[in-house]
């Protein structure tokens, strides 16, 4: 018989999309919100109204780097910041800011959330809350 694992529905996305989303709103965010499988496809994303555009390729890629990864991309920031640099080299792997958050369910990573417009910290609060709305 062959593994099985969790993984993210449609239904899961938009919990998550909706509860960021309204996070996001409470807070006054003007942000971009990437929701992506563990392989690093897009499965949902929202620009909230007069978030610039670019915001919503930064929450992509901060989102398929922290699924592909199977961690935060804050670490990747970490480890650059204190002089890592060869990670900047690493294919497939592009937007290393904090921001993007791995979902983790019974110890796999079944995708990731990524955000980005607002300051880092913020952005990556903004993943988490979407996050917790299908972990509780």
């Amino acid at each position: 018989m062959l593994p099985t694992k969790p993984y993210l529905t449609q239904a899961h996305v938009q919990k998550i999309l909706d509860s960021a989303n309204q996070y996001a709103t409470e807070k006054g965010h003007i942000v971009a919100i990437a929701v992506c499988d563990d392989g690093g496809h897009l499965l949902g994303l929202i620009r909230r109204d007069g978030c610039q555009p670019v915001s919503s390729y930064f929450a992509q890629e901060k989102a398929r780097t922290a699924a592909m990864g199977k961690r935060e991309t804050q670490v990747y920031e970490e480890m650059i910041n204190n002089g890592r640099h060869a990670f900047l080299s690493v294919p497939y792997l592009s937007m290393m800011l904090e921001g993007g958050v791995n979902i983790v369910v019974d110890g796999h990573t079944i995708g990731a959330v990524g955000v980005s417009g607002v300051k880092n910290m913020e952005d990556s609060n903004t993943a988490k809350a979407g996050i917790a709305s299908i972990l509780s």
